[in-house]
């Protein structure tokens, strides 16, 4: 039995390092995508290859995977990693996590090297406001209604790989994903550990989670499944309000006393439209931005993963205590914290 192989884009990012050791891990001839700029701090593994695709030209990148099948044959799989999830121009998210998707699956369908399975990486995000008056879960057949420039990026790269019936694809929409080597939500974590816990807004936020490893199991488990042109959430099946979150976080950073203090959204929606104006004079995309802000107005992301469960199989490794004790526990080797 020949070494299946599969590409894996935005390889150099925090998910998409973890889905390259999984890959390795399970033997397969691994191919990251990673832009020639990109730092390779965490793919470090000699069996990685890489590949630089020019997802923003399509011709050069139908060249790209043409020249590639006919040297090496065509990928048995494709994880469609790569996207943006801050920007300084709201277009490029369209540009990025739409467009270029577009561009992708369009050239594998073009030079026929049409892989086994297509795992596109989405978001909850692309379905927007929840139920924020029963906090009842949002459901598959609910209908989407993104409500910021990430998430209608994300919902248009879904619906176009949809339109392929002759496409096998899998769409993954992972709710918040932490772990060693993410960024935004170790700032959350490095505030309190400095003495300080800041919350949006004052009714309970509903939140749910799932750890770096979880999703990349949930990755490889639609990758194998003969199952095809479906869409899951992704979480660990609990939900913690706010509160129990900054608890835990307390809790596992061995801090015990935080100054808790609530921000009026309104407040919280003026900053982020500053920090928003700063990010363009310094060219620098801002963690706090408009449309992170409508983010974390939401109030509710309980999400719904019978579907996962019960057609992959799907079970988390981790609960959020555990996950949150082996980040924190990486931060502190790697003199983050």
């Amino acid at each position: 039995m020949s070494t299946k192989r599969i590409l894996i884009t935005g390889a150099s990012g925090f998910i998409g390092s973890f889905l390259v050791e999984k890959a390795l891990e399970e033997g397969y001839e691994t191919w990251a995508g990673v832009r020639k700029s990109s730092s390779r701090e965490y793919l470090n593994d000699d069996r990685i290859q890489f590949l630089d695709l020019n997802f923003g030209d399509k011709n050069k990148l139908k060249e790209q995977l043409s020249h590639f099948k006919e040297k090496y044959g065509k990928f048995d799989y494709v994880v469609h990693n790569a996207g943006v999830t801050k920007c300084l121009d709201a277009e490029d998210f369209d540009k990025i996590n739409f467009r270029y998707t577009a561009n992708l699956i369009d050239a594998l369908r073009e030079v026929e090297a049409v892989p086994d399975k297509f795992v596109l990486m989405s978001s909850l995000s692309a379905f927007g406001v929840g139920d924020e008056e029963n906090y009842t879960p949002i459901k598959i057949t609910d209908t989407p209604n993104p409500n910021t420039a990430y998430g209608k990026s994300k919902l248009k790269a879904e619906c176009y790989l949809r339109s392929m019936d002759d496409f096998p694809y899998i769409i993954l929409r992972p709710t918040g994903v932490y772990g060693p080597r993410e960024k935004d939500y170790f700032l959350m974590l490095k505030t309190v550990k400095s003495g300080l816990d800041v919350g949006a807004g004052f009714k309970p936020q509903h939140l749910t989670f799932i750890y770096v490893k979880d999703l990349v199991d949930a990755v490889f488990l639609a990758l194998k499944t003969e199952l095809k042109n479906k869409a899951y959430f992704v979480a660990d099946g609990d939900v913690y309000t706010d509160k129990e979150y900054t608890q835990l976080v307390k809790q596992v950073i061995e801090k015990k006393r935080v100054l808790s203090l609530k921000v009026p959204l309104w407040i919280l929606k003026a900053v982020s439209i500053v920090a928003e104006s700063i990010s363009r004079i310094t060219k620098k995309p801002s963690t706090l931005n408009r449309d992170k802000y409508i983010i974390m107005k939401q109030r509710n992301w309980e999400c719904d993963i019978t579907p996962l469960v019960n057609d992959l199989g799907f079970t988390a490794k981790y609960n959020l205590k555990d996950g949150l004790e082996e980040s924190v526990s990486w931060y502190k080797e790697n003199g983050w914290l």
